[in-house]
């Protein structure tokens, strides 16, 4: 029998007047003396697997050995599901099945032995370090990730494993930090995409996506599983799209996300979407429309009846613009009700329905009964089909101002847009007041952004002269440089840039054929009106954003 008092002080140079101490504190409070040596400062936790060697008269893992070990082969042994909870590993069967060779950071760990006990294993020893088992315990964890990554189907214990995983301080700690940092850069959307076995994290900031990090392959299914968990979907299901939503209050700022996940033949693409509620301000000084742009939309929506259409891609803004011409005529005199799908952001005053397709409510389900509750302005966020066209179209000859989207490139599109999906045409020619194409260009960075130098090459080559002339306004072009401000890109927030198009006679009169988009924008200009790309060059000119960036987005 090994005198561990004697070991201590020839082998491992512990002081005599330390080693008194820490029994006279295992004698009062209890403990394992090796611990209390270490907490005391007397012992190198280093030096722990040789002690454990000696007591016990068993070798040490070497790293040869280490790296020898097939963990592909741990899998196969079913203690290893207990033993890494002690941190231990059995890494060979020896004799029979309850024969194994096992490491351990820990030989003296009651749970373990109890483990060995109440199964009746024999077991033979090797000692680790506590390094050597965090690698082994690394690499275990992260192939059981991986097997249950290419798993479509999981049994009940693959399940419960994922929602440990998920719940685990690691994987808490990376996506709040991932959460908080894509806040701090203000980003609007947060993208996670299968690369390999990583997770490549993207920021979507004004409208750019800027790669920000890469998730580790042990920490890519923890992740995916927690924002799962959190926003309400099948942490088992990996076959079919889900979407969710997560409420969270971050520096005191109420804060949805949207997530939406995608299966992929590697793995799934997750999106979330952030939605602060308190960051958006629903002005019209916020749009940053023209001068008379906005005279005109403003005389739109005071008015009693008709549609007013916002066109444009995913992300262009038309959602904020909706919003805010809601919000300037919502009063206690006016009832308004939206149907949306999904309802991103919650408006006092105003009736906001959730569409909920499964169930058969759908745009123009809803519109046949919102009729029914006596509104005066009606919002829809899609007009998607005939029959929500015609219904929308109705209601406005009925006395309602209606407010809707459809996806086109440009205004004119849109009567060509409602003509494919079977309105009447003379029921849009008797309903709507205007059409408005919007797109999001950056605006330059106030701290960074200088004059530039070459403006009169973008000035030939882009007309801007005679676009500045028939304004009014001096060219004022200036150049993105970047500082800490803008993140080095040299822009900071956004600004829409619109084509407006007034359906009066003149349009109603031109026939709805292939040519009516070219003949339309042609009758638009010649009184007064611009194309996306002008408004932008307009907003350039004054300093506001680049030429290039105009380019990059209305192009």
């Amino acid at each position: 029998m090994i005198d561990v008092r004697q070991l201590f002080l020839e082998e491992f140079n512990v002081s005599l007047i330390d080693l008194d101490k820490a029994v006279i504190f295992q004698k009062k409070y209890g403990g394992r003396l090796e611990h209390i040596l270490v907490n005391m400062g007397a012992l190198s936790e280093d030096m722990l697997p040789e002690y454990y060697a000696k007591v016990l008269g068993v070798q040490l893992l070497s790293n040869e050995r280490l790296q020898s070990i097939d963990i592909a082969e741990l899998k196969k042994l079913n203690v290893n599901e207990a033993f890494i909870n002690f941190n231990w590993f059995a890494i060979a069967q020896t004799n029979n099945e309850q024969d194994y060779l096992v490491i351990a950071s820990d030989p003296f760990s009651a749970e373990a032995n109890e483990y060995i006990s109440q199964n009746e294993l024999n077991i033979e020893l090797l000692v680790a370090s506590e390094e050597q088992i965090q690698a082994l315990k690394q690499q275990y964890v992260q192939l059981g990730t991986e097997s249950l990554v290419s798993s479509e189907e999981l049994s009940d214990v693959e399940e419960d494993r994922l929602r440990e995983l998920a719940g685990e301080a690691p994987t808490v700690n990376l996506l709040n930090s991932l959460i908080s940092r894509a806040l701090k850069a203000r980003a609007s959307d947060m993208h996670l995409e299968p690369i390999g076995n990583r997770y490549r994290v993207r920021f979507r900031i004004d409208g750019v996506l800027k790669e920000a990090d890469w998730i580790p392959p042990r920490m890519r299914l923890p992740v995916a599983s927690r924002l799962k968990i959190l926003s309400g979907m099948d942490i088992a299901e990996k076959r079919r799209p889900q979407d969710g939503k997560i409420g969270m209050k971050i520096s005191n700022e109420d804060l949805d996300i949207r997530v939406s996940v995608l299966p992929l033949h590697d793995g799934e693409s997750i999106v979330m979407r952030f939605l602060r509620q308190d960051a958006i301000s629903y002005s019209m000084e916020m749009l940053g429309l023209s001068k008379d742009i906005e005279k005109n939309i403003r005389e739109d929506i005071e008015k009693t009846a008709g549609v007013i259409l916002l066109t444009g891609p995913t992300g262009s803004g038309k959602t904020t613009s909706l919003y805010t011409f809601l919000n300037a005529i919502n009063d206690e005199t006016v009832k308004i009700i939206t149907l949306e799908d999904p309802v991103e952001y919650q408006l006092e005053g105003i009736n906001q329905v959730q569409i909920q397709s499964s169930i058969g409510f759908d745009f123009s389900a809803g519109l046949r009964s919102i009729v029914r509750q006596d509104p005066d302005v009606i919002m829809l966020g899609e007009i998607r089909d005939k029959e929500t066209a015609q219904i929308a179209m109705q209601s406005a000859l009925t006395g309602h101002l209606v407010f809707s989207t459809v996806h086109t490139n440009d205004a004119s599109s849109a009567y060509t847009r409602l003509l494919d999906l079977g309105a009447e045409e003379y029921l849009l020619n008797a309903a709507i007041v205007s059409i408005i194409a919007q797109r999001l260009v950056r605006k330059l960075c106030p701290h960074c952004s200088q004059p530039d130098e070459n403006q009169q090459q973008s000035i030939a080559k882009y007309g801007l002269q005679a676009l500045a002339d028939a304004y009014g306004t001096d060219i004022q072009l200036h150049k993105a440089v970047g500082c800490d401000q803008c993140s080095n890109t040299g822009y900071r927030g956004r600004v829409g840039i619109i084509e407006y198009l007034r359906c009066d006679d003149a349009i109603k009169a031109l026939p709805k054929d292939e040519n009516f988009p070219s003949h339309a924008v042609r009758l638009n200009q010649q009184r007064g009106g611009r194309t996306l790309m002008q408004d932008g060059f307009i907003k350039a000119i004054n300093g506001q954003t680049t030429v290039e960036e105009v380019i990059r987005v209305a192009g």
